[in-house]
């Protein structure tokens, strides 16, 4: 017998030993659903330039990167605030249509008018999310569509920075879970106009028996403070805090779960919608 014979006759001895076809043996990818995306706008262009502004956006980027929950990408204009492609000279240009939630941290009026129809769609529509941090109310004076959605304006911090009394209202929701019912915060706390119960879902609010009102330029007669709401704008959930004006309140735990929490809650991976309404508490 040759010497060919013979290997020909020992290989089709081996593979009466071996699996079927390599191809039907080898290990499949899994297939996993792709994260949530979120798209940090924080505008830098038009609004006060606050110094946290950095330090918000990758402490939020960290938190959704280390906890699996979703995807950040950070932008510091408004450039992906469009439903519309991206025109050059953008490479590899997102828009709307790639996120599920927008986290906010900016204030003035960047948007064109179609930017500003494809921003209201992205919510009311197609149920995506909007969260609002600090200056996300100081925004859009002249936009109704926007003020309907985000529940409030800016009008003013009569106190600056101080150690704001806070009472948990909704200690229900996600973001809010992990608070005490009172504590306080040194913090910048915004007043707001144009802002009713009857529309939103106030979730904390100042104490306001703990107040001082010898301070200029408090213009609420109701004594109402909100310092963290959520509501419904169509299908898309939308949270605002005013929480978030220094750098160090971003390392604060307390606020990096809170902002996460409503991300989370934003995005629909937890909690469900709310209903606006509820009365101030008894103080």
């Amino acid at each position: 017998m040759s010497r060919c014979h013979t290997l020909a006759l020992s290989l089709v001895a081996l593979t009466a030993f071996l699996p079927g076809p390599l191809t039907a043996q080898s290990p499949q990818p899994e297939t996993r659903p792709h994260p949530k995306r979120v798209l940090a706008w924080g505008d830098t262009l038009t609004a006060f330039q606050h110094d946290s502004i950095s330090h918000a956006l990758a402490t939020m980027e960290r938190l959704g990167h280390e906890s699996g929950a979703y995807e950040m990408y950070i932008r510091t204009d408004s450039q992906w605030i469009t439903r519309q492609p991206v025109p050059a000279p953008a490479r590899n240009a997102r828009n709307l249509n790639d996120f599920d939630a927008i986290f906010y941290f900016g204030t003035g009026d960047n948007l064109n008018a179609q930017q500003k129809k494809d921003l209201m769609s992205f919510i009311k529509e197609d149920g995506k999310g909007f969260i609002g941090a600090h200056t996300g109310d100081d925004a859009f004076f002249d936009w109704p569509e926007f003020l309907e959605m985000i529940g409030g304006y800016f009008d003013g911090h009569p106190w600056s920075s101080f150690d704001a009394p806070i009472v948990i209202e909704d200690p229900a929701f996600p973001a809010m879970k992990h608070f005490p019912p009172r504590f306080s915060l040194k913090d910048e706390i915004y007043q707001h106009k144009d802002f009713s119960r009857s529309k939103v879902h106030v979730l904390a609010s100042l104490d306001s028996t703990k107040l001082d009102y010898t301070k200029p330029n408090i213009h609420r007669e109701d004594k109402d403070f909100p310092v963290a709401w959520a509501k419904m704008y169509g299908k898309g959930r939308v949270f605002y805090s005013t929480f978030g004006h220094a750098p160090e309140t971003w390392d604060d735990p307390q606020i990096q779960k809170m902002y996460f929490e409503a991300t989370r809650w934003a995005l629909r991976l937890t909690g469900d919608d709310v209903t606006p309404g509820n009365a101030a508490p008894r103080k």
